[in-house]
């Protein structure tokens, strides 16, 4: 398993490479100080990518952009000492399947990595709280410190959504953007968006970060 550490504090990816290397004895470290490097360590024998979002030659999300574009099938985790909620929102509306404070513990990061590795998207409570309602009738599931998660069962999702509008859920929720469920499911982009803005509607959800959060059990199918 390849893992590649960007952030910009040696110290840190130093930290996270002793945590993580508790996945197994076959994880191997690539590491980014800066977004240059990050171009030339992300190449598509990756496993996982976990990224800082403040890195030297970052402007804004655009290295995150930037990544998703390049390695759509790289799952890719922000770890980053901004703990806003609309900052955790938008990063996760651009793909990344998971957004870990460092303020968390260790023991949470391994958590959200495994949850990640194992087809999940890890959402920590405070971006929970800081949406301003629930979805109405489904259960929001909740990414705890403890790193665990309450999920929608498909039997639920049935009684809300097409087979179809699940395909397009499930796409969603393992951080594709509208072009690859577009492709992947062989129908247009225009289609995608159509079927994307009825599932907000039966999800009484407002945008694909809480479409994603509603329907967090499809992770894993």
């Amino acid at each position: 398993m390849k893992i590649l550490i960007a952030d910009d504090h040696r110290l840190v990816i130093e930290a996270v490479k002793v945590k993580l290397a508790e996945l197994g004895p076959d994880v191997e470290f690539r590491m980014a100080l800066k977004v240059e490097d990050l171009r030339h360590a992300a190449t598509d024998d990756l496993d996982l990518a976990l990224i800082d979002l403040t890195m030297p030659g970052a402007d804004g999300y655009s290295h995150i952009a930037e990544l998703r574009e390049r390695l759509p099938a790289l799952p890719i985790i922000v770890l980053s000492g901004v703990e806003d909620p609309d900052v955790m929102r938008a990063a996760i509306d651009l793909g990344a399947l998971g957004f870990i404070p460092k303020a968390y513990s260790p023991d949470v990061m391994l958590s959200a990595v495994r949850l990640v590795l194992a087809g999940g998207v890890f959402v920590p409570q405070m971006m929970l709280s800081g949406m301003s309602h629930q979805p109405a009738g489904v259960p929001v599931a909740a990414a705890d410190t403890a790193g665990g998660a309450r999920s929608t069962s498909l039997d639920q999702l049935r009684g809300l959504l097409t087979e179809r509008q699940i395909d397009v859920l499930r796409l969603l929720s393992q951080g594709k953007p509208n072009k690859l469920i577009a492709r992947d499911l062989g129908i247009s982009e225009g289609t995608v968006k159509i079927h994307l803005a009825a599932i907000f509607r039966a999800l009484d959800v407002r945008n694909r970060t809480e479409a994603v959060v509603a329907a967090r059990g499809l992770a894993g199918l």
